[in-house]
């Protein structure tokens, strides 16, 4: 897990300490005794923190000492706070299987919870995650509890779900709460809706914290103008009050918070690697990396030009098979083009043209002024 190991004995503490770069690392002090605990930690500078721990000691001095208990030095750099912070957990986790949370002073992020697997559904804050795929759907992190319960309170004041957290089993005598005495609640309590309502207002639920309000937002938006264009002027004044509140809601909306199920994130941080980035992938809230990502090197730059070449070839003959699509300003493919492209691809339909008109093709490249040069197909090689 960590990638360089050095041995350490105290008559040699200088030559160990000159062969530790003073740079971020996490890093391993392993004992003589192998079923001794080891000492874990990371650091913005390892050789000043390794030569505090097993330097030696200062007289009188209550600092932590490790020189006469070490045998072994393991350690990684890193290149942001981020990678120290995850590789430290991935190696605390490892070495202390029962206690690496308590020694992280980790704190579950809160989420909100759509317990669909309820006959009535219903939404929580929850710090345990259940099992991805199934019924239930969570929505997070958010950066405390308090903000998550205020943005769920606030975001149902939207909608008529109930707030209970008992399994109902409805009851017309059942006397109901204040919110269906508000007209907050469809009060499948004492069956104030029939299953089917009850369903579709859930729906409403998921689908505003699927789009991150932007359904609401739609609807209500939609309800106003056509109220506008009825002539229903105190009705439009009132969606457009409903849609001045809604702002404030979505606004306590991180970016951060997504349906973890279908989280899909790209990290960039700075890398221990010169001329690079190191890249992490976020998937379904589970982080995976680094991937060192060559930036300006001239390694990267020479294959780069390399790939262009291979492009080049392949783009300018006078016929070539396959097809090349563009993407806009923003980013946007012609997916209507890209569709009848693959089927003309897959139908093996002629070849597209090149994109000069003049452009020669590899057999004219190999041509000499009294013929071919050779015979046949050239290789790729040519």
């Amino acid at each position: 897990m960590l990638g360089n190991r050095l041995e350490f004995a105290p008559d040699r503490d200088r030559e160990v300490f000159a062969a530790i770069p003073a740079a971020p690392a996490v890093f391993l002090l392993r004992g003589h005794d192998p079923a001794a605990e080891p000492y874990v930690s990371k650091s913005a500078s390892l050789r000043r923190r390794i030569e505090r721990l097993l330097s030696a000691p200062e007289e009188r001095s209550k600092r932590l000492n490790l020189r006469d208990r070490v045998g072994a030095i393991e350690y990684s750099l890193t290149g942001s706070d981020f990678e120290s912070g995850f590789l430290l957990y991935h190696v605390l986790r490892n070495a202390f299987p029962k206690t690496y949370e308590k020694r992280l002073h980790l704190r579950l992020a809160p989420l909100v919870k759509m317990h669909l697997d309820n006959e009535y559904p219903r939404a929580s804050i929850t710090t345990r995650l259940g099992r991805i795929g199934g019924k239930n759907i969570y929505y997070g992190p958010f950066p405390s509890r308090a903000a998550a319960e205020k943005f769920m309170n606030d975001a149902l004041d939207f909608f008529k779900m109930r707030r209970c957290v008992e399994d109902l089993h409805p009851d017309p005598a059942f006397p109901g709460c204040v919110y269906s005495e508000m007209k907050m609640c469809l009060a499948p309590c004492f069956k104030g809706c029939t299953n089917g309502e009850y369903q579709t207002e859930v729906v409403r639920v998921e689908d505003f914290l699927n789009t991150r309000g932007e359904s609401l937002k739609r609807q209500i938006s939609a309800d106003r103008d056509r109220a506008s264009e009825g002539l229903e002027f105190e009705a439009a004044a009132a969606l457009h009050a409903r849609l001045e509140k809604l702002a404030p809601v979505l606004q306590q909306l991180p970016e951060e918070v997504q349906r973890v199920d279908q989280m899909r994130a790209l990290i960039v941080q700075t890398s221990s690697v010169a001329e690079s980035v190191a890249l992490f992938r976020v998937d379904g809230g589970a982080v995976a990396g680094p991937l060192t990502f060559p930036v300006s090197s001239p390694e990267h730059a020479k294959e780069r030009m390399e790939h262009l070449a291979i492009l080049k070839r392949w783009c300018y003959r006078r016929t070539r098979k396959g097809e090349m699509f563009f993407a806009n300003a923003r980013g946007e493919l012609p997916m209507r083009q890209v569709v009848r492209g693959i089927g003309r691809v897959f139908k093996g339909e002629n070849a597209a043209p090149a994109m000069g008109a003049e452009a020669p093709s590899i057999e004219a490249e190999v041509r000499g002024p009294e013929g071919p040069l050779f015979h046949g197909t050239p290789s790729i090689e040519s």
